[in-house]
């Protein structure tokens, strides 16, 4: 159950504009965002932890593969992975290893479609506001009746997340008591137009070589209206989701899609406890993922810019845990 003093808490917070001030300080040797962003992806091993595996089925015949580590609690954290991501990423472990640690309670990490190492069946695949699979992943867990759910979500995954806890609105299950967001591109068509710069040539490249092989891959994409002869010509992400992302998710191209599912057009109607985290030296997000007028009277989330940090980085070498798990649990601890 959430402890007594939830409420006073919210009434708190009512009381404030919600502008954090970060006290989030980088390693030394970690000079810029680049370097933030590239060495926990390179270099962070988490381990000592092994999850119970499942695979649900959605309404279309297609599979989620899930991944739980269970405490045998009733109350339960489920995380969402960012863009190529899947749920045993070192960011993913190292944030379950913390809400185990911390918080004690049940932890769900997912795989997108086709992002478990083994394809998806249907035509789709995932994209940055299917919170269609999102919903299926919180109803099932729902069912399993846990009394309290937070969501995490990093990147893609925080904008998916966002996105679902906005449109959800006053319909929202009362058990899902709160949401944090790590490094989320509120702004998907400025964030994407940002990672066409040259100094993003490396992060935009590794993307596209793995979207262009599933996309490659699956022969069922053949029957669609897809224009798969300009596979090869792709440069850029914008490009990507104009041809292939928008029209394969029913949207009309990249720019229908993006307005579709940004979540900033959907923090205004977030009404349960939310953290948003985005440093400022985050190499893939635009000025617009930084709303600080839009949030600064929001009476539910509390947005924290810090000034480093990259790209789902925030690395700590002085504790256990990285800045950004310490800082999910020191925001859901009293909730839950």
């Amino acid at each position: 159950m959430p402890k007594p003093y939830y409420c006073l808490i919210l009434i708190t917070k009512h009381l404030q504009h919600l502008i954090v001030k970060s006290n989030y300080k980088r390693p030394s040797f970690l000079i810029n965002g680049h370097f933030e962003t590239i060495y926990p992806a390179l270099f962070r091993k988490v381990s000592g932890i092994t999850p119970q595996t499942e695979r649900i089925t959605t309404p279309d015949k297609d599979f989620l593969d899930l991944d739980w580590y269970r405490n045998e609690k009733n109350i339960l954290v489920i995380i969402c992975h960012g863009l190529e991501g899947n749920s045993r990423k070192p960011y993913m472990l190292g944030m379950v290893k913390a809400i185990i640690s911390h918080i004690h309670a049940d932890v769900l990490t997912w795989n997108y479609r086709g992002c478990s190492g083994e394809m998806n069946k249907a035509n789709r695949f995932y994209h940055s506001g299917a919170t269609d699979d999102l919903d299926l992943v919180v109803n099932h867990s729902l069912n399993k009746g846990y009394e309290a759910i937070a969501l995490i979500g990093f990147s893609l995954g925080g904008n998916l997340t966002l996105k679902f806890m906005g449109e959800n609105g006053q319909i929202l299950n009362d058990r899902i008591k709160a949401a944090v967001a790590f490094s989320v591109p509120l702004d998907l068509e400025a964030s994407s137009l940002k990672m066409k710069k040259w100094e993003n040539y490396l992060y935009s490249r590794r993307f596209l070589k793995s979207l262009k092989k599933k996309v490659a891959e699956k022969e069922s994409l053949k029957s669609e209206n897809l224009a798969l002869d300009e596979l090869g010509n792709i440069k850029n992400l914008f490009h990507f989701d104009d041809l292939f992302t928008g029209p394969l998710h029913g949207f009309k191209d990249a720019k229908d899609y993006y307005r579709s599912c940004s979540s900033l057009y959907f923090l205004e109607s977030i009404n349960r406890p939310t953290l948003i985290v985005n440093a400022k030296n985050d190499p893939f997000l635009s000025e617009s993922c930084f709303p600080d007028k839009v949030l600064e009277k929001h009476e539910w989330i509390e947005f924290e810019a810090p000034e480093h940090g990259g790209h789902c980085g925030f690395a700590d070498f002085k504790n256990k845990a990285y800045w950004s798990e310490k800082r999910a649990v020191d925001f859901l601890k009293p909730i839950f």
